[in-house]
């Protein structure tokens, strides 16, 4: 294809945050009439580079042209006034309008004398919504629609502005198999029609199938772009995972002895689907996948904060009902979840209010809080934990990331859990204060505790579990010992790669 077909192209992309390098030297360019597929893991800077092309971000360094003219896309409404339109993967709806009120919002024809030319914009409404192949009436209420058909409104948004370029971030996540298959068919129609369309997406049998070429990134850095003939699903996620695979942590060995939980069948309406596990005593089981896989969904199905629709769970051998995360606790359950912030902590409290929190009852006596019993408590989590901090007394919210991330595990240690949860256990934290966490872990495991290790780091995954479960779409798409378990394995499932 000629040079001249190129409708979009990026080179030398750089963006960075602070510190952190999110992008470093990306290229990147989307022709007329093709379906360019961008995938990498998590955190790879595929939704950087989506909202730099969209005008959401500014980069820092690199070139940006539109139809071999260079140019400076600062703000979506620059971007859109040069054909180019984002449908993100969480939908930017107005849920209380109609479907034209959300499509035009903003740029409403008008009648002489300034009132609203509804007609008009009803007649363009079917118009797109017809391109579409989309039965959905014009003035429906946004928030009675379902997910597929409020996705195909967005869409209809960005053509509305004469958009050829259309960047669909993560569009199936949220979709059935059979919404999906509409989404597949629209698309191609787009690309006949000569729109180009970045397909960005978890799922390698979508991008195999529907994509023309494929760029790969990989911890913000350009690997390459290839044709989708000339790439397999294995080649693709070796193009992802680089040589992860030999970077693991070091765990100590431990007795894995009977189960202290056992799961069957776990659902959840649009969440989990028929999911059954076993934790050891002694054992850390990793769930790998990536996001929207239903990984944490599964956390807090366990844990009594996600509704379920079916499905027992016994600990230690016995069945117990939890309904909520009082019962879980009650049961043995601890949970340290992916959000310590808002989920796990209570910033602007102590250290010692904090830590003892979820296991207060300890420390009342005579319908007093014994406030000596939760300091010397505190301090022994405090010393255990090695948290760098001026005492008991110190606000969480002074503390670093690091340290937070041990408030929260002391105040889980001091339920005496039999399975603990780690929800992205070292997610935002330092490579010192990771070390600690993961040599805890292993700790924990060797004391006779089971752990259920949820992360999308995987490194930390191979590193520390003796089984990895991996999660595609709320289902358990495979299992690997720790002998077995490597970083394409796990990839590849983790992507439907192995149903491509």
């Amino acid at each position: 294809m000629e040079h001249s077909s190129i409708l979009l192209e990026a080179e030398g992309i750089q963006k960075r945050f602070g510190g952190i390098v999110a992008l470093d030297g990306v290229n990147f360019a989307v022709r007329s009439g093709e379906v360019h597929g961008l995938v990498g893991e998590n955190g790879a800077g595929k939704s950087t580079l989506m909202k730099i092309l969209s005008g959401t971000y500014r980069h820092d360094e690199g070139v940006i042209r539109v139809r071999g003219e260079e140019v400076v896309l600062g703000t979506p409404a620059r971007a859109l006034a040069h054909g180019i339109a984002l449908v993100p993967q969480e939908l930017d709806l107005l849920p209380h309008l109609s479907v034209m009120e959300n499509i035009w919002f903003g740029r409403y024809t008008r009648r002489p004398g300034w009132r609203i030319d509804w007609n008009d914009l009803r007649e363009r409404t079917r118009s797109l919504l017809s391109r579409l192949g989309s039965n959905v009436s014009p003035d429906d209420t946004v928030a009675a629609l379902s997910v597929a058909d409020r996705q195909m409104v967005a869409i209809a948004r960005g053509l509305s502005h004469n958009a050829q370029v259309l960047l669909l971030d993560e569009p199936t996540s949220t979709l059935t198999p059979r919404e999906v298959e509409r989404l597949i068919r629209i698309v191609k129609g787009l690309k006949a029609e000569g729109v180009g369309v970045v397909f960005i997406s978890h799922h390698l049998p979508e991008v195999m199938e529907l994509c023309d070429r494929i760029t790969v990134l990989r911890d913000g850095r350009y690997v390459g772009t290839y044709d989708r003939a000339a790439v397999t699903a294995e080649d693709v996620v070796q193009m992802m995972v680089g040589d992860k695979a030999g970077a693991l942590y070091v765990k100590e060995e431990s007795t894995v002895g009977e189960p202290v939980l056992i799961a069957r069948d776990i659902s959840s309406p649009g969440k989990l689907h028929s999911i059954s596990l076993t934790v050891r005593r002694g054992e850390i089981v990793g769930i790998a996948g990536l996001v929207g896989a239903g990984r944490s969904e599964l956390a807090h199905a366990l844990f009594g904060n996600l509704p379920r629709t079916s499905g027992s769970i016994s600990v230690n051998g016995a069945e117990v009902r939890i309904r909520s995360p009082r019962d879980a606790i009650r049961a043995g359950i601890a949970l340290l979840p992916e959000d310590r912030q808002h989920q796990g902590l209570l910033t602007r409290m102590t250290i010692r209010e904090n830590t003892t929190l979820a296991a207060l009852q300890q420390f009342v006596r005579r319908c007093r809080i014994d406030r000596r019993k939760e300091t010397e408590a505190s301090r022994v989590q405090i010393d255990r934990l090695a948290v760098k901090a001026t005492g008991p007394e110190q606000r969480v919210r002074n503390l670093s990331g690091g340290n937070q991330q041990k408030v929260v595990l002391g105040k889980w240690l001091l339920t005496d859990p039999v399975l603990l949860i780690l929800d992205e256990p070292t997610r935002g934290i330092d490579v010192g204060a990771k070390a600690q966490i993961h040599r805890l872990i292993s700790e924990l495991a060797r004391a006779g505790m089971g752990i259920l290790l949820i992360s999308s780091d995987l490194p930390e995954v191979l590193g520390l579990s003796d089984r990895v479960l991996v999660m595609y779409r709320g289902r358990i798409a495979a299992e690997f010992d720790r002998r077995e378990a490597t970083a394409e394995k796990i990839m590849l499932a983790a992507t439907g790669g192995d149903r491509a």
